[in-house]
């Protein structure tokens, strides 16, 4: 099971540079910092969000990556921290925890304004089924 989420969303340009700005205003990153391409005109967001698991006594952050090229977004989710191994480690299965939160954002956001969704698998995932 791999860590790293990747969506690609296609779409209207100008609904596309939404996209973060809204993902931003609905889920509070602890960090954010932003990158303007003069010469292509594309963007890049790096924002990391923060959930502190009171049950498990850790932080888990999420690293979200958006990169804007006008024809299409393509989020990079980095999900990272926490504890696992120790009995009484495992979290509620009704919990939503912030890496649901942000994929149900950009499943919904691209449900409402027609944006199609493509989930780019793994190059490591692909070469271990195919093994």
């Amino acid at each position: 099971m791999s860590a790293v989420s990747m969506y690609l969303v296609f779409g209207p340009a100008d609904t596309l540079r939404r996209m973060p700005a809204q993902l931003f205003s609905s889920i509070e990153p602890k960090y954010t910092y932003k990158y303007d391409s003069s010469d292509h005109n594309d963007e890049v967001h790096v924002a990391v969000f923060e959930e502190y698991e009171k049950q498990i006594n850790a932080s888990v952050t999420l690293t979200c990556i958006v990169e804007i090229t006008g024809k299409q977004n393509r989020f990079i989710l980095k999900k990272t921290g926490g504890r696992m191994g120790f009995r009484g480690s495992s979290l509620d299965e009704e919990k939503r925890t912030i890496d649901d939160e942000v994929t149900d954002f950009i499943l919904d956001f691209a449900k409402r304004f027609g944006l199609t969704v493509q989930k780019e698998q793994d190059q490591e995932t692909e070469e271990g089924d195919s093994k």
